[in-house]
């Protein structure tokens, strides 16, 4: 089978602040010495984890990332009639497996420090040994009950394809099968500023005319350009062998990638967007990310046109030089392009051939 799949999508966003930096202002880098609004790898694929799509066709094989497993511990003790102290201890006890505990805050909810990426199977387990120690059994200490908890491969589609780290246990860390670039714009952006009011709406017409709240929030728009690379051999390793559940991965992944956006400032600027064009290839050759593409910024009127033809030239000078980039024809899909693959149709390339 073809070891990798990667896919270079290019999304047009209207006016938006998706992703914002610590002062609430869009996101951006510097490319070609000219800027761009950026949105972090991060906040991509927490949009993909959690769009309805995803969540939908994988329900039942997604993992949670939490620091409060404790809770869940602790409540589902309490409905077998533990007393609340005995359920804080008994979750204390097995949350260690997740990461050192919060000593600081609320240490009655048994938290833990770090936030843990826990799959259905763990957090099974861990219920089934809160149980066991409830009924008197004695339970091993650190590393050998993380063993009893923890898994280096299950069924949990989300952390076989975006891995986790345990700083506490790193042999049970996962690699993740999917990577995923910063999107950025083709288009250089000047961030723009939007001055608001709000106006408070009982205010009688003899007081004075101001505004009841003035606000400011930075935004931008253009076209963006996003790169994604899986190992198709590590995502069904991950998953412990089952390569129909890799395959309904590649799958939920596709769709939701294309789909998908960050909910930041969604509200203000309702910055729905779905990719206009995917270029998706397979293969076991060394994967390539095109943004060189865009060194020298797009401009418009037609920017997606541009892009779409810059990409594919970028991509035929790779190949003229270094030789085939697939083991297979690409699917593309193009919205306007009467010869486009459905998305339907491009997920189910994807997860072909596993």
């Amino acid at each position: 089978m073809s070891r990798f799949l990667q896919l270079h999508i290019l999304t047009d966003y209207p006016i938006s602040n998706p992703n914002r930096d610590d002062l609430g202002r869009p996101k951006s880098a510097r490319i070609g010495g000219v800027e761009r609004q950026r949105i972090s790898s991060q906040a991509i694929k927490r949009a993909i984890r959690t769009h309805e799509v995803f969540r939908t066709s994988l329900a039942g094989h997604l993992g949670e990332r939490t620091q409060r497993m404790g809770e869940v511990i602790i409540a589902h003790l309490k409905d077998m009639g533990a007393p609340a102290n005995q359920a804080i201890d008994i979750a204390k006890e097995i949350v260690t497996v997740f990461g050192k505990l919060e000593t600081e805050r609320k240490s009655d909810l048994a938290r833990t420090a770090q936030l843990a990426f826990i799959s259905p199977d763990e957090r099974a387990a861990a219920l089934d040994l809160a149980e066991r120690r409830y009924a008197g059994e004695t339970l091993p200490k650190e590393k050998d009950l993380a063993r009893m908890v923890m898994r280096p491969a299950d069924g949990a589609v989300d952390i076989a394809m975006f891995g986790r780290m345990l700083a506490d246990n790193a042999d049970l860390n996962r690699d993740a099968a999917v990577q995923v670039a910063h999107a950025f714009t083709v288009n250089g952006v000047a961030i723009g500023d939007d001055f608001y009011t709000a106006v408070d709406d009982l205010k009688g017409k003899d007081e004075d005319a101001g505004a009841g709240f003035i606000g400011e929030t930075g935004f931008g728009s253009g076209v963006y350009y996003l790169y994604v690379c899986v190992n198709r051999d590590l995502l069904t390793k991950n998953l412990g062998g089952d390569k129909v559940l890799a395959a309904r991965g590649l799958d939920a992944l596709v769709r939701a990638a294309a789909m998908a956006v960050p909910t930041g400032k969604i509200n203000s600027f309702a910055n729905h967007a779905r990719a206009r064009y995917i270029l998706a290839l397979k293969g076991d050759q060394q994967p390539l990310n095109l943004s060189g593409a865009f060194t020298v910024p797009v401009t418009g009127p037609d920017i997606v046109a541009k892009a779409i033809a810059k990409l594919e030239q970028e991509r035929k000078s790779f190949r003229d030089i270094y030789g085939d980039d697939a083991d297979v024809p690409p699917a593309i899909l193009e919205v306007g392009n009467e010869k486009s693959l459905s998305l339907a149709q491009l997920a189910a390339f994807a997860a072909e051939g596993l």
